[in-house]
């Protein structure tokens, strides 16, 4: 069995391969970076669709069909509403719905075809509480979150499964380089910033485990969405 991992070179995307590989299945990963923890790694830029389906169609030779999808790739970006021009709102949407959808769309038709398979997306729980200091990151993952409420009941009947799992504040190179990292901790009621490891457990439940789960957005976000 394989799996390819979009954006799988760090954070959160390189505790699901870890994750995956401890399964036994072989990992392929697509990012702007190599990925040597992977068995295999496509250089691609998620926002390019055509490079996107090629990274894969690259992967899938190496490692096999894709059996599982993690879409993992993105950024944030802090901006007021009022500082955000059209090119960033675009820009994070291409990075965030686009790199997602791209990914989806590259792995599906062979998973539909064999009547099997399953997706995680990663979402946030800023797509469901919303984030007043990048209000476009914020829309991004709640897109995400639409987008897969409304492929899996599409996919159900074909034995194709799809969910979002949308973490909390997680300790990832992203958040370490935020200044504001210890009053995210103390505005949590689990009282700390969550682990990769752990985001890659709830990512395992979602792809491996639960073979009824579909639609659905699962969120370890330490008690920030009550």
């Amino acid at each position: 069995m394989s799996a390819i991992v979009t954006g799988g070179a760090s954070g959160i995307g390189a505790a699901c391969v870890a994750m995956l590989r401890d399964e036994g299945l072989q990992v392929g990963v697509v990012d702007l970076s190599p990925a040597p923890a992977a068995d295999a790694s496509a250089i691609a830029d998620v926002r390019d669709g055509a490079a996107v389906a090629a990274a894969i169609a690259e992967l899938e030779a190496a490692l096999g069909p894709c059996d599982r999808l993690v879409t993992c790739a993105g950024v944030y970006r802090e901006a007021s509403i009022l500082d955000l021009d059209v090119d960033a709102w675009l820009d994070m949407l291409r990075i965030h719905v686009g790199g997602t959808t791209h990914a989806i769309r590259a792995v599906l038709p062979g998973m539909l075809e064999r009547r099997s398979g399953a997706i995680v997306a990663v979402g946030s729980e800023l797509g469901l509480i919303g984030d007043p200091s990048a209000p476009h990151y914020a829309a991004a993952k709640g897109a995400i979150h639409a987008f897969v409420k409304s492929l899996g009941p599409e996919i159900a009947a074909s034995g194709v499964r799809v969910n979002v799992v949308a973490p909390g504040p997680t300790d990832t190179p992203l958040l370490r380089d935020d200044p504001n990292i210890d009053s995210y901790a103390d505005a949590l009621p689990l009282g700390r910033i969550i682990r990769p490891d752990e985001i890659a457990a709830a990512v395992r439940f979602a792809l491996l485990e639960d073979t009824t789960l579909t639609g659905q957005v699962l969120s370890p976000n330490g008690g920030a969405v009550l």
